[in-house]
């Protein structure tokens, strides 16, 4: 997975691209997301348009990262899921627990 961080305003976008299969990339986003909030940056979205692959350990990064966010008083957001993505939030139900966008605006928009 590699990871490019660019702002929106007051809105942190992480762009993750690449396969999202945990291990090292827990580490990285884990990482970002601290390096974030000690900057009082807490309103984050994910954009998922480059994510080919994940896996449940990816999955796990990702709600580890929703939890980090709202500990926080903030919240991270999902943008751009693909198909593949979001069949496998629905499996696992987790579509109720993550904000989930069509497009990257839509996602900035809901902060």
């Amino acid at each position: 997975m590699t990871l490019k961080e660019k702002e929106l305003g007051n809105i942190t976008v992480l762009e993750l691209s690449g396969k999202i299969m945990g291990g090292p990339d827990a580490t990285s986003l884990n990482e970002k997301l601290h390096e974030l909030i000690e900057k009082g940056k807490t309103k984050v979205v994910a954009d998922l348009t480059k994510v080919s692959w994940m896996n449940s350990s990816g999955l796990g990064i990702l709600i580890g990262g929703l939890t980090t966010m709202r500990n926080n008083n903030g919240d991270l957001k999902l943008a751009n899921v693909t198909d593949r993505i979001q069949s496998l939030l629905m499996i696992t139900k987790l579509i109720t627990v993550f904000e989930t966008f069509n497009t990257l605006d839509e996602a900035v928009a809901s902060f």
